[in-house]
């Protein structure tokens, strides 16, 4: 089923996903490139930088915001389901099977970021827990956006308000909750992070950290629950319903 879905990543969708990482990065590739044929010096904070208030903070939540619409999300809007069960799968597989091929096609993607970045100055000892960090996260928010799809009318506000409400709080959290937030798990994996919590700041909590084999464990698990609630939800799901009907 995976592979039968594959090529629809290849159409316009799949193209924004690709730009929302390669648009950034290339940016600043050509920043850096033009500063040094000017004479100046590379700053290594600069890949810090893109790497945690960009890709991690931006553009990785606004990916699985545009592609976990395009798995089974869309097939109960456009009633296009029962053609789906037609085939010999299980409908509590169907959106995994449907998001596999955007989880490749975004952390080939994200991988290939974070080689640019490595361009721009960054650590090589921090390149694979900063590609562990972005595949795993990868992982984990796009399951969570399809489970947000099926379980809530507007998934997609949903999951905006705890990208960029919820997530950008995790300064001031106490060490327990910062544990339930993507950014510490990733800045767990990545070994970095891009401003730390002054001690004069109203409310702000000791900053933690988590093993890197734990925040990657504990991002693939989370992902895995979410696929799973996702499949066990679209089982409950009447066939051939949609919109508001289609909710359960």
């Amino acid at each position: 089923m995976a592979l039968g879905y594959a090529p629809r990543v290849l159409q316009g969708r799949g193209w924004v996903l690709a730009a929302l990482v390669a648009l950034p990065v290339g940016l600043s590739l050509v920043i850096f490139t033009v500063a040094r044929l000017k004479g100046l010096d590379a700053n290594p904070g600069e890949a810090l930088k893109v790497f945690h208030e960009v890709l991690v903070k931006m553009m990785l939540p606004i990916m699985a915001l545009v592609a976990a619409p395009a798995g089974i999300r869309e097939d109960l809007e456009q009633r296009t389901l029962p053609l789906l069960l037609t085939r010999p799968a299980p409908a509590w597989a169907l959106p995994l099977g449907k998001g596999l091929p955007w989880f490749a096609w975004g952390a080939a993607w994200l991988i290939l970021g974070v080689l640019g970045l490595q361009l721009l100055g960054g650590d090589p000892g921090l390149l694979p827990g900063r590609c562990a960090a972005l595949v795993g996260a990868w992982w984990g928010e796009l399951a969570l956006m399809t489970l947000a799809g099926l379980l809530f009318k507007r998934g997609t506000l949903w999951g905006a308000l705890y990208f960029f409400l919820w997530e950008p709080l995790v300064g001031i959290f106490p060490p327990f909750l910062q544990r339930l937030t993507f950014t510490h798990h990733i800045e767990s994996l990545a070994g970095s992070r891009m401003a730390e919590v002054g001690t004069n700041q109203l409310l702000a909590q000791e900053q933690v950290a988590t093993h890197p084999v734990l925040a990657f464990g504990a991002l693939l698990a989370f992902g895995a629950l979410c696929w799973a609630l996702a499949g066990w939800k679209l089982q409950l799901t009447p066939v051939g319903l949609a919109g508001s009907e289609g909710e359960g």
